[in-house]
């Protein structure tokens, strides 16, 4: 028998897990899938001033190594009024990355502004 978008096979539920980002050292949960500001990819090495580029122009585009965020409670630094500073996890103090009112440019390439950027390499991410 086949199943039509009208059955469902078991009750199972078909949604995607969501995905919610811990801080690897204390597991804290930091940012959910919902918070995430998402960006088009840009042209990578293009996209720098002439210095930050790689000698090897050729090199494929690289994947982004951020997530971007909207500014959450847990940021103390961004309710204190700066305009630019490093985001630690409240409950560890561990740098998980840095925010900028101005923008920040995210290694693919593309600008965000303003840009509440974590480093993928300081979370853990996980479905639930």
């Amino acid at each position: 028998m086949e199943a039509t978008p009208d059955n469902t096979n078991s009750g199972c539920d078909t949604k995607a897990a969501a995905v919610i980002y811990r801080c690897k050292k204390c597991r804290r949960i930091v940012a959910s899938e919902e918070h995430i500001v998402s960006h088009t990819r840009g042209q990578g090495q293009k996209c720098f001033k002439w210095k930050k580029r790689s000698e090897d122009s050729d090199m494929e585009l690289p994947q982004c190594s951020s997530i971007f965020v909207e500014p959450l409670k847990w940021m103390q630094s961004v309710e204190g009024g700066c305009v630019e500073d490093k985001l630690q996890c409240i409950g560890c103090k561990a740098r998980l990355g840095s925010f900028n009112w101005a923008g920040m440019q995210c290694n693919c390439g593309t600008w965000i502004n303003p840009a509440f950027q974590l480093h993928k390499s300081r979370l853990d991410e996980c479905r639930i």
